[in-house]
Order: structure tokens, then sequence, then C-alpha cells
């Protein structure tokens, strides 16, 4: 891929066609897509029947989603748009023409909720990946890249040359965490923020953390809403009272709830749940466990994968995977298709521009041989074939600014085991420790535990109780800023496993069952740039190269796939780990 500077964020502009009124700059949510007087003359005397489509689907059976039916129909299309749905051979020619006789016409899969950093993959690559499988948009929350380096990270996170449409979703506080719990790579102010969720090109304002109440985040949250956008919710586990107030804060959506009853509630308070399947954990299956007692609820119901690797994207899927599961779980077909679609597109209020295969819509459309498997024959992104049989016809050409590039600054201090040694009190021989463990793929909760001091007077792990030690280093400004705990739940008998990308501010984290392992992983990590490691007795038994950002690679994502794998098997068979 090539690399250069990245675009610019830039302030919208009037188009104004020949001599005609201009069409005057709005922040609303995709205007810099909406047709233009041109698109808009030419596509309404191709729906009369007076002037040429550019290409016709044939022969397809179209879901109509905003009335429950699979229609028999012609798909017309003029460029970029959709012109009309017609029976079939309705209009007799057409400069190009698809045949979707015997399969199904679909609207392209939306994900409302993704951060596209812990895909591993730049946005080009994850279009390479995902649009082969019928997603062509995402609402993409670029938290990770901007805790590193802020605004110009964030922009180059909200565009891409492929057919692949990202809305941003405008991340609610950078760095996450304040210099008091861990140093980010930089900062992004309110006002900044809050200027960005008035873009056309916002969706909304991204996930915060429910238990701030602070003035900051009320100024972001009416911001939003001051300018037409949804914002993005993380109810965790949260009932009564302080769910109330994370709602009273205009919280539009969830994708955290999984048991029914939380589901209801978040339903009940006027959220959309944006069902979550990601690489910690799936909800779907918690979700569609009662589809009865949903009853009226499907409406405000999405799709989205949050956090989803690579490796996972490759071999579940990625929206197609929500929708299969759904149908296999007993949900109707037609409403499984519109949750990943029309249900998206009206909540977030792009339904002008996608989400349904109707007049006047961006043609991003999916031929599918079956509603039940989910695999697209081809894909149609405005109005052009962008992939066929789950390969894609385009390349990525996205630029990979040099700004992020070498992006992991340690201190020297940190190569050496020294700096992680704990001494229980004096006179002591054991320490009692809180630690904390992790379930459910996804949350986390204390434990505590005594603790031996080996011969050199150092607290040890307990590797038969899974009590490993966790690091975690300042790598964006080689301060000397460390944190130092136990964790359980990562099963490691030997060696250790580091990573620069995480949440919230995306440092160096280090799991190990010794100090010179810890150490050992990141010199190791330091080596490649960024990425993944996990070694053991002086050996480096598997990594994954991110360095663009620490948290993405420039490499093609079948090569991120394979080095994943290989790592992830690495620390399964090698180290023991349940990775």
């Amino acid at each position: 891929m090539k690399r250069n500077h990245s675009p610019t964020l830039g302030p919208a502009k009037a188009r104004t066609i020949g001599a005609t009124p201009p069409i005057h700059p709005s922040g609303s949510t995709g205007s810099h897509l909406t047709i233009t007087v041109d698109e808009l003359m030419r596509l309404r005397l191709v729906a009369l029947g007076s002037r040429a489509p550019s290409l016709i689907i044939r022969g397809g059976q179209v879901l109509s989603l905003h009335t429950g039916e699979i229609l028999p129909r012609d798909v017309v299309i003029s460029g970029r748009h959709i012109a009309a749905i017609t029976p079939w051979n309705h209009f007799p020619r057409a400069t190009e023409e698809v045949s979707a006789h015997g399969k199904f016409v679909s609207p392209g899969f939306i994900d409302t909720h993704i951060h596209v950093e812990y895909t591993k993959l730049t946005p080009g690559e994850l279009a390479r990946l995902s649009v082969p499988r019928g997603t062509t948009t995402i609402l993409a929350d670029a938290n990770c890249i901007a805790n590193v380096f802020g605004g110009r990270g964030m922009d180059f996170m909200g565009e891409t040359t492929t057919p692949l449409r990202i809305f941003r979703q405008v991340s609610h506080k950078i760095p996450g965490n304040g210099p008091d719990i861990e140093l980010g790579g930089t900062s992004v102010s309110t006002a900044e923020l809050c200027e960005r969720v008035s873009q056309e090109n916002a969706a909304t304002l991204g996930e915060s953390n429910p238990f701030s109440l602070d003035l900051a985040s009320a100024q972001k949250q009416a911001a939003a809403l001051h300018a037409g956008k949804r914002i993005t919710g993380h109810t965790a586990l949260l009932e009564n009272e302080p769910l109330w107030a994370y709602a009273a804060g205009g919280i539009g959506d969830d994708h955290n709830a999984h048991q029914t009853q939380d589901v209801i509630e978040r339903l009940r308070l006027g959220m959309m749940l944006t069902v979550m399947s990601g690489s910690m954990n799936s909800n779907i299956a918690s979700v569609f466990s009662n589809i009865p007692a949903l009853k009226g609820g499907f409406g405000h119901l999405s799709f989205c994968a949050d956090d989803k690797l690579a490796e996972d994207l490759d071999s579940e899927g990625h929206i197609d995977h929500h929708v299969r599961e759904a149908i296999r779980l007993g949900l109707d077909k037609i409403q499984a298709y519109r949750i990943a679609t029309l249900n998206a597109a009206q909540y977030y209020r792009i339904d002008h521009l996608v989400g349904s295969v109707t007049p006047a819509k961006l043609a991003d459309l999916l031929i599918l041989e079956s509603l039940e498997e989910v695999r697209p024959v081809e894909v149609i992104v405005n109005g052009k074939l962008v992939s066929w049989n789950n390969k894609p016809l385009f390349e990525n050409n996205d630029i990979i600014p040099p700004f992020t590039l070498n992006s992991i600054h340690i201190d020297p201090q940190f190569l050496e085991a020294s700096s992680f040694y704990l001494k229980p009190l004096s006179g002591k021989s054991e320490a009692w420790v809180q630690g904390m463990e992790m379930y459910d793929g996804y949350f986390k909760r204390a434990f505590h535990a005594l603790l031996p001091a080996g011969p050199s007077g150092f607290l040890k792990c307990d590797i038969e109780r899974d009590i490993l030690k966790v690091v975690v280093i300042d790598r964006h400004h080689a301060t000397r800023n460390r944190g130092i705990g136990f964790v359980r739940g990562f099963g490691l008998q030997r060696g250790a496993i580091a990573c620069t990308t995480n949440c919230e501010n995306q440092n160096l984290v280090v799991v190990g069952t010794s100090d010179e392992e810890i150490a050992h992983a990141i010199r190791e990590i330091v080596q490649i740039g960024g990425g993944f490691i996990a070694v053991s007795d002086g050996k480096c038994l598997g990594s994954v190269q991110l360095d663009v950002a620490g948290c993405m690679s420039s490499q093609p994502w079948e090569r991120v796939r394979d080095d994943s794998i290989a790592c992830d098997d690495a620390v399964r068979k090698v180290l023991g780990g349940a990775s």
C-alpha cells in the first residue's frame, strides 16, 4: 500500500449545478453523499422510462422490507442510485444487466458500532474482507487511534477510497482515562469533539463511560442532540437509577444488554439495542433466546461487531454472521434482514441514503442464492459491481499516513525485569493482593489472593492458581509511568504475552508468568513496532506486527489473519493459555 499524507477534514461546501440555486451546506448526517440536482433529474427520467438505465438487476426476488414481502421485481439503476423497482422485464434495455434469476436482492448490511482498529486492519483492508460478505456501511468509533494521534487519527480512520461506507461515531472522550489513571497519547478538547459531531460525516457521538455524568459529557451530548445526531451508549450492567440517569443524557443505543429482561428494559427506554457479536463474546444467542418475549421490539434492534478480529471476520463473517445466526435461532428471515439494514438506517438517520431497495437510495445491493445461508454471490455499491463470489473486484489503494508509523516509545528501564519486582511488607514472606479476573469474555471482577515471595524476596506469580502478573506501560511518551497488578483467567503455564492495542488508552499491556518473561516480551514488541507478541524461554513464539498506530497492520488482511492464527496457536499449545 502507498504511504503518504492523509486527507484532511474540510468544511462542507455549497454545491451548485450550472446556474441553478445552490444546495446550501448542511451538517445533517450523510449530506455529503446526497443526490445532486443533475442526478435527480436523470433519475426521474430513468424511472419514467424515457432514459436508459445504467444497470438493471433482472429477475430477482426483492426484499421489500417496509412491507415484509418478497417480490418478483427488477431493480433499475441510474448511476449510483436506484431509479425504480419494476415488474420483471418492464423496461427492455439498459447499458448493463445482471441476472438475479432464482436469487434474492437485499440492501447492503450496516454495522451500527465497530472499532475498525480492533480488527487489526486499516479501513481499506477491512473493506476487502467485509464488503464481499455483504457489509457495505459501518458506523465506526475511532477511539483507539484517537487516543494515540487525536483528530488526525480520527480523520484517517473515517475515510477510504474503497467501496466501504464509513459514518463516524465521534469518540466521546480522548484520552479515555485521565492522567491520574494512565497516560494517553494525546487529548482532544470538548470543543473539537462538539464540532466534529456536528459534521455531515458523523452519525453519532461515540460510546461513553456510563458512570461519567460530568459537565464535559453533558456538553458533548447536548451538542450531538442539537445537531440531530444519535448518541452511542455502553450501559454495562446498569439498572434502576444509574441506568435512568444515563438514559436521561440522550443515550440512543446500547450494545451490552443481552439477557431478555435487560434487553426489554432498554427497549422500553427508547434505546436501539445493537446486538453485538465480537471476538470476546457474542450476544446473538442470548438476545434471541426468547423471541416471543421481545414482542414489538424488533423494530429497535440492529447488529454490530464492536470488537471483532480479522481472523474471526474471515472465519465467521461480519453482519452476515448475525443474520445467519438469528435465522438459525428462529427469527423470521425478513425480520433478520430488516434488522441488518432498514432498522439501522432509519434509527441512525441515514435511510434517505441506504437501508432499503427503494427509489432514490444509493444502489448498495446484495444478490444472494439463499436467505438462510447469507452468502452474497454479488455485491453492488454505488451501482457498480464490487464483489463476485466472495472476492473483491477492487484494490485497497488507501494511503497510510507517515505520522501513524513508529508510535511505540518505551523508557529503557522497562526492558529489564527489575522494573517489575514487587516486595511484601518488610519482614514478610508473603502478601495479600487484589487482582482482577476475566470472565464471560468481556467483564472483569475483583479477587483476593495470598502470594508467596521467592528466594529473592520478591512476590511470585502462582501458575497453579492461574494468578499472573499484568503490567501496563506508557508507550506513547517513553515516561516511567507504569502499573503492576495481578490477573486471573489467561491460563498461561509459561512465558508472557503482550500487546499495544487495548481499551482505553492504547498503552502496552503485558501478562506474564515471571518478571523476566515480561521484560522479554517488551523487548520483542519494541522490535516489531507494536502489535501482539508471545514469548517463552528467550524465544519469540509468535507475533502480529501492528505498525500503524500500534493497533493496525499495514499488511493485507490475509497476512494479518495468518499471523494472528499462528500467534494464538502458540499461546494455546506452547504457553497453555486460554486465548
